[in-house]
């Protein structure tokens, strides 16, 4: 059996998609791309989000690099990593830019 190794942009991309696979993930980021600077303070005193969750889905979202800044207290600020934010969204402009199928009788 071999083993199968994927490429460092499949594992990327992944990693995006996995950070952002929560909704609570998608309003933080969302929320942060709103801001005019980095956010100081509770996000969950902005968004619908329980206190006890918001540090887990602050340290997801830092993992994979779409946030930079300091989510531990006392020191609390973030903002949006912009060169990954970049790099992700030309990894999912290309990923979702792929032509589906060519053939008529392909999937339907």
């Amino acid at each position: 059996m071999t083993d199968k190794k994927y490429t460092d942009e499949q594992e990327q991309i992944a990693r995006f998609a996995k950070a952002m696979g929560h909704p609570a993930r998608m309003a933080i980021l969302q929320f942060l791309l709103r801001q005019e600077t980095c956010f100081f303070g509770d996000i969950h005193e902005e968004l619908p989000i329980a206190k006890a969750t918001v540090s887990q889905h602050l340290k997801e979202l830092k993992e994979a690099g779409l946030i930079q800044g300091e989510i531990e207290a006392p020191k609390v600020k973030y903002c949006i990593n912009k060169e990954n934010w970049a790099l992700a969204q030309k990894m999912f402009a290309g990923f979702f830019g792929q032509q589906v199928c060519k053939k008529e009788s392909c999937c339907g």
